[in-house]
């Protein structure tokens, strides 16, 4: 088994209690792919525990780690067992997907992105949320990175280098919102979502498939 799908699998209930311990990044985040989700039949590729299907009222998802599934289904998720680079389902089946913090975990990413489009209709959006490597945040991950299981084989991309993955699978245009703008040891309450990239730590960005 992948090594990052058996983490996932194994210490399920772990990761997903972090979005307890850390509620006030977990709400901003969720408030920042809330403002770039587009309305329609949606389906999450790598839903996880379902922490952020289940809020942003996605009723699909699919997932590798079996554990994490579960989970995920007891939060009312219809999930299949799969990958980003062979989804389960029909082309044209939706009219968005959403990725929360996969993209640094793909095997393939631009095989994933044209999964992405192949099951996506005509003018369908993916949205993609994710640290920003190149933000505080996101040389906080890279430094802590060797010392965490869940993060250890992680692949953490710049909002600009996201952009050109996008754009080389004909997704377009585009429109980011960013979030976390302090040091998460800092943050009591939910943190306001901007327009834009290159300030905040988390990054919700939207394009169509063109």
């Amino acid at each position: 088994m992948d090594y990052n799908v058996e983490v996932f699998h194994r210490w399920a209930d772990e990761y997903d209690r972090w979005f307890d311990r850390r509620r006030a990044l977990y709400l901003s985040e969720i408030a920042a792919l809330r403002a770039v989700l587009p309305q329609g039949r949606g389906l999450e590729v790598g839903v996880g525990t379902g922490r952020f299907a289940a809020p942003l009222g996605v009723p699909f998802g699919v997932e590798p780690a079996r554990g994490m599934a579960l989970l995920a289904k007891e939060r009312g998720i219809e999930v299949c067992i799969g990958t980003a680079e062979a989804l389960p389902f029909a082309s044209r089946a939706f009219d968005f997907l959403l990725f929360v913090t996969v993209l640094s975990f793909l095997q393939d990413p631009p095989r994933a992105l044209w999964e992405a489009r192949r099951v996506l209709r005509p003018k369908g959006y993916i949205v993609i949320g994710m640290i920003d490597r190149a933000s505080h945040l996101g040389r906080n991950y890279e430094a802590k990175k060797s010392s965490n299981k869940f993060y250890r084989r992680a692949h953490f991309y710049s909002t600009t280098e996201a952009l050109e993955l996008l754009k080389g699978v004909d997704f377009s245009p585009f429109r980011i919102c960013q979030t976390v703008f302090r040091d998460p040891r800092d943050v009591k309450g939910p943190e306001p979502v901007k327009e834009g990239h290159g300030e905040g730590g988390f990054v919700a960005i939207s394009a169509r498939k063109a």
